[in-house]
């Protein structure tokens, strides 16, 4: 499971990168993300059926066809602390978000969320769980269906990346594990950090003291890479040239990331270590 310490940290990318480069070492995988928002949809063909446009480059990265069990909850804003929800690729209800704690998350979606994975992972090696936002974000903790709930009740191993571009990478990662409950932190098995540039030397410092406050490792530093895929959220750029690209056109692209990814990270050391 990849996730971040904020929105908009490289989760996707990364999941997206994953996905293809072990595709290419002969997995079979497909990519999962429990509870989405996004405006961002991709309508499964042949269907009505929605899921994130997000999980449908995962998809396609994973050389396999967008499948609604991919993302069993897509949450689509309608403002005013209301989202439309689509459960299991349909529309269910359209509820505000005190609604959707108190009478969806545990009573319907996430018996939905744990039915979907568990038929994923029965017909593949290995799925690749994309969280979402933060897993610290203490404020919705006992609800957060897409972060450690779900990576504590699989037993997921979890990489978790901060984007060093946008500032506060040490102290997200730190405070992150400082908010987690000690069950959650025993879960994370190392941090990636996202989008760098510059001389790596310099990171050196900074590296082994967060290491040695949160006794775990930082497993790879991936460079800014210039790419051009649909967004997922609000909060990522976007080259306007993805707003025309199709899904299945996607793969050039695709392979571009994961090349970054193989050269700044030590796969195999990341399979020893993190897929059990």
């Amino acid at each position: 499971m990849v996730q971040g310490t904020s929105s908009g940290s490289g989760k996707s990318t990364l999941v997206t990168a994953f996905c293809r480069i072990f595709s290419d070492k002969g997995y079979r995988v497909s990519p999962f993300k429990a509870q989405n928002m996004s405006s961002n949809t991709f309508t499964i063909a042949g269907t009505s059926y929605e899921i994130s446009q997000a999980q449908a480059v995962q998809a396609i990265a994973s050389r396999r066809k967008p499948d609604v069990r991919m993302n069993p909850i897509l949450l689509k804003p309608l403002g005013d602390y209301r989202s439309k929800v689509i459960l299991n690729g349909s529309f269910y209800l359209d509820m505000y978000a005190q609604d959707y704690y108190d009478s969806f998350v545990f009573q319907t979606g996430f018996s939905n969320v744990l039915k979907s994975l568990t038929s994923l992972r029965k017909e593949n090696d290995l799925v690749i769980i994309e969280g979402a936002g933060s897993p610290a974000e203490i404020n919705i903790s006992k609800y957060d269906i897409s972060n450690m709930l779900l990576a504590e009740a699989i037993e997921a191993p979890v990489l978790i990346t901060s984007d060093i571009e946008r500032g506060g990478c040490f102290a997200n990662i730190v405070g992150t594990m400082r908010l987690l409950k000690k069950i959650h932190r025993d879960l994370v098995q190392g941090f990636l950090i996202n989008n760098f540039r510059g001389d790596r030397s310099f990171l050196t410092p900074a590296i082994r003291s967060v290491e040695k406050i949160t006794k775990k490792k930082i497993l790879g530093v991936i460079p800014k890479v210039n790419f051009c895929l649909p967004a997922e959220d609000s909060l990522d750029s976007v080259d306007p040239n993805a707003r025309k690209m199709s899904i299945e056109s996607c793969h050039s692209q695709i392979d571009i990331i994961a090349k970054a990814i193989k050269e700044n990270i030590n796969i195999e050391k990341l399979i020893r270590q993190v897929i059990k």
